[in-house]
């Protein structure tokens, strides 16, 4: 933590365009502070690309000042009391003192406008986020002991958390978002409230909860905010897959924890991220949620088997469909629930490359299934590998670099990434005189699976073969007829 700047200071770090806004409020006679994350993270050291300001203008008296200055104002939010506009290369949101009542069935507020910043800022959700700036003179208002939770590094909340969580528990998704964004743990109260109010979540939309989470999966350490949804409950009811991973570890212990190797996965594919130049640019949702979730197929698939050995077979088919399902359930775009479920559905496909070898057929059919995720099921791959056995970790990654200086020196031969038979459509349609239809994609899935297995073949060879599997065909009968 870093201790607020000074004043001059302050007005050289913050951008000029909160100044100009502070005096137009002023001059029309209206109260107005920085409030929330952006006064938050000049104790962290950092400008928040956010500005959000408090007031004790009504929203139609904030739009009567920003009129003429602002660039475009939108007032969406007027409602609650928010008005957004635009002033150069800034975004801004100027909302009327509150001062809310919730209903117990509901998150959503019955709107009261308020008449003080004290009141304002207690119904905030974290007392980190309880903090305001006055302006113009830059005045810190802190009556919740921000500052000092912040140097304690602990999440708490401006009033009883129980009744916080109670009147918006959207907070506790917030609280374990938090710990994984800015590394700071939650107050034994805050867990508390968490773990005894978990039902309270659903009441909270799908589509609110997947967003706090991407966050808390997109944060510096994930791992913190997901030990801390497990822990008191919450994953129960909003990923219930990973709290489901803590299978009870028989005596023998025949089998490593499969949640902690998990949250292993998930750090070592973070450090295989790259950087915005590389192929796959951190913080990657894709990659990220894949390794947490790419093992919550086995409590359904775990045996004991007779010779004393664990298995957990086909567990990357089944945690495919579970996946897929979890994420649907949270609203989750389609593309991006299908290229998860995917990594999930690959990431086993590796093993055994170092005892077998592979042809050159298994490798271009490797890179075929992964598609545009190859790069990210490379990482995934790699960071699935949590043994302690030195020696067995070294196989496994001399075996993985070798198949990827092969899928590199084929794709170089072959443009492997844009793999096509040596017929198109088009052409199947001319060779076998025959019309659109579900006979052309079966002609062409053969030839795909030619130009998989064998490489390229040159048109001469490719129309031989195309004949030849046509003459075995039941509907070449009906064509010779014809």
């Amino acid at each position: 933590m870093h201790a607020l700047p000074s004043i001059d200071a302050l007005r050289q770090i913050l951008p000029s365009v909160i100044f100009e806004l502070a005096d137009r409020f002023v001059a029309a006679g209206h109260e107005l502070s920085l409030v929330g994350g952006p006064v938050r993270d000049l104790y962290l050291g950092r400008v928040s690309p956010d500005l959000d300001f408090t007031t004790s203008a009504r929203p139609e008296e904030t739009i009567k000042v920003i009129t003429g200055w602002a660039e475009s104002i939108w007032d969406v939010g007027r409602d609650f009391g928010t008005i957004a506009f635009r002033k150069g290369d800034y975004t801004l949101e100027v909302t009327t003192y509150r001062a809310d009542a919730y209903d117990k069935d509901s998150r959503k507020p019955v709107v009261a406008f308020g008449d003080n910043l004290h009141d304002d800022l207690f119904r905030r959700d974290f007392t980190m986020n309880a903090m305001a700036l006055r302006l113009p003179q830059l005045e810190l208002v802190d009556p919740f002991d921000g500052v000092s939770s912040l140097k304690d590094s602990l999440i708490r909340t401006p009033g009883a958390p129980d009744v916080s969580f109670s009147d918006d528990p959207l907070r506790m998704m917030r609280a374990a978002r938090f710990a994984s964004q800015l590394k700071i743990e939650v107050s034994s109260e805050v867990r508390q409230a968490m773990s005894e109010m978990t039902d309270r979540i659903e009441i909270i939309s799908a589509e609110r909860v997947r967003d706090e989470l991407v966050k808390l999966i997109n944060g510096a350490d994930p791992r913190a905010g997901i030990d801390l949804l497990v822990a008191t409950g919450l994953a129960d009811k909003v990923l219930p897959e990973v709290s489901a991973l803590r299978l009870e570890i028989d005596e023998h212990h025949r089998h490593k924890d499969v949640y902690q190797h998990s949250l292993t996965v998930l750090e070592q594919a973070m450090a295989l991220e790259t950087d915005a130049e590389g192929p796959v640019p951190g913080p990657d949702f894709i990659l990220r949620f894949a390794a947490l979730m790419h093992d919550i197929g086995k409590p359904a698939t775990r045996k004991f088997e007779p010779s004393g050995a664990v298995s957990f077979r086909h567990h990357d088919m089944v945690g495919s469909k579970l996946v897929k399902a979890r994420m649907r359930a949270l609203r989750f775009d389609k593309d991006t629930t299908k290229a998860v479920a995917r990594l999930v559905e690959l990431h086993m496909r590796f093993y055994g490359y170092g005892d077998a070898g592979w042809t050159d057929s298994a490798v271009r059919r490797y890179v075929t299934d992964a598609g545009d995720l190859l790069q990210r099921l490379h990482r995934l791959t790699r960071s699935d590998v949590t043994t302690r056995n030195r020696k067995k970790a070294d196989r496994l990654s001399f075996a993985y670099d070798d198949l990827e200086a092969r899928i590199e020196e084929i794709s170089a031969q072959e443009e492997l990434d844009a793999v096509r038979p040596d017929l198109n459509g088009e052409q199947i349609m001319q060779i076998l005189g025959i019309k659109p239809g579900p006979v052309v994609g079966r002609a062409y899935k053969f030839m795909l699976n030619l130009r998989l297995d064998e490489g390229v073949l040159g048109e001469e060879v490719a129309v031989e073969r195309l004949r030849s599997w046509w003459a075995e065909q039941p509907e070449s009968e009906d064509s010779a007829a014809e």
